[in-house]
């Protein structure tokens, strides 16, 4: 361990010093309170053994910073106090040390409280590492959570989420925002055809294109079966129908055969693109819908094709 010795008197303060290095830990000499909590906060020290009584700052005062500074792992505290000092020890104590050496003070009894400290120190690391490991794996479960395990891409619940932020970032800003509403055209004969297992590669396939042709601050979504939302910042209709117009032609230049359609040709897509206006912002829902129903008259106007709400 690193032990931090804050005595003001040169003598004591030698023997502790090389009483703690004979026990085999590092040692850091202060000659009073400020010095030790300079050398605190630029130092990792594991015990802080230090006088009660010291001129400018004193040892309470030094516990109590050290208790209120902010770093990582649990520095153990241990008062230098004289025999029949019992209430400055206790003093001491609810400031927030840990332990008491009587002065002058017993090699086998600092030895003892340094092996304390060694347990103790050693605990709050392992708590500290299972901590920042609990915390990691939270993240990890919330950020599944809101991920599509088949596509990787965001799932229904962070669209949901995004769409409060997004609303909120838009009344502030008067941002105005597409979304792109994208169906796999004939996908139902497509796992007939070839299987579910096939069926779920293509979506697999098509969520990384999708994905990979996002600009950044663009947002791709799993929306249900083979439907795929993507929300485009900043961007008008015309713009936004060129975008559904470049990720159409992304997914059919794959050329990824489909032998169920009539006539047999490769997988594509049909899009819609709706626009969310400034001032608009309570009608998310429908804004959803509008891509959703110009999805759907590209469909019916043959499939393979982009259509824009209201146009």
């Amino acid at each position: 361990m690193r032990v931090l010795i804050a005595e003001d008197d040169a003598i004591p303060r030698m023997i502790l010093k090389i009483a703690v290095e004979k026990f085999g830990h590092e040692c850091l000499v202060a000659e009073d309170g400020a010095q030790a909590w300079d050398m605190y906060q630029t130092a990792s020290v594991n015990v802080v053994i230090s006088d009660r009584v010291m001129p400018g700052m004193d040892g309470v005062e030094l516990c109590k910073r050290i208790r209120a500074a902010f770093k990582p792992g649990y520095t153990y505290f241990i008062f230098l106090s004289a025999l029949g000092e019992r209430e400055e020890a206790l003093a001491g104590l609810q400031a927030g040390a840990d332990d008491y050496l009587a002065k002058p003070f017993d090699p086998d009894d600092l030895r003892a409280r340094l092996l304390v400290a060694a347990r103790v120190t050693e605990l709050h690391r392992q708590l500290h590492e299972q901590q920042v490991e609990l915390r990691r794996l939270n993240k990890e479960l919330f950020e599944q959570g809101r991920r599509d395990p088949l596509t990787q891409l965001s799932n229904r619940l962070r669209l949901k989420e995004d769409l409060v932020l997004l609303i909120g970032q838009a009344e502030r800003y008067a941002k105005r925002y597409c979304a792109v509403m994208c169906d796999v055209d004939n996908f139902k004969s497509y796992n007939d055809f070839y299987g579910h297992l096939a069926g779920d590669e293509i979506l697999r396939v098509l969520a990384q294109t999708l994905a990979k042709g996002c600009r950044e601050g663009d947002a791709a979504y799993r929306y249900g079966g083979e439907e795929f939302l993507l929300i485009l910042p900043e961007q008008t209709a015309e713009n936004a129908a060129i975008a559904a117009e470049r990720f159409r032609k992304s997914i059919e230049a794959l050329a990824l055969p489909h032998q169920s359609k009539s006539p047999p040709g490769v997988i594509t897509i049909s899009a819609g693109v709706a626009t969310l206006e400034p001032c608009d912002y309570e009608a998310t829902h429908l804004w959803i819908k509008r891509a959703d129903d110009a999805m759907y008259r590209a469909k019916q106007d043959g499939r393979n094709c982009v259509r824009v709400a209201g146009a």
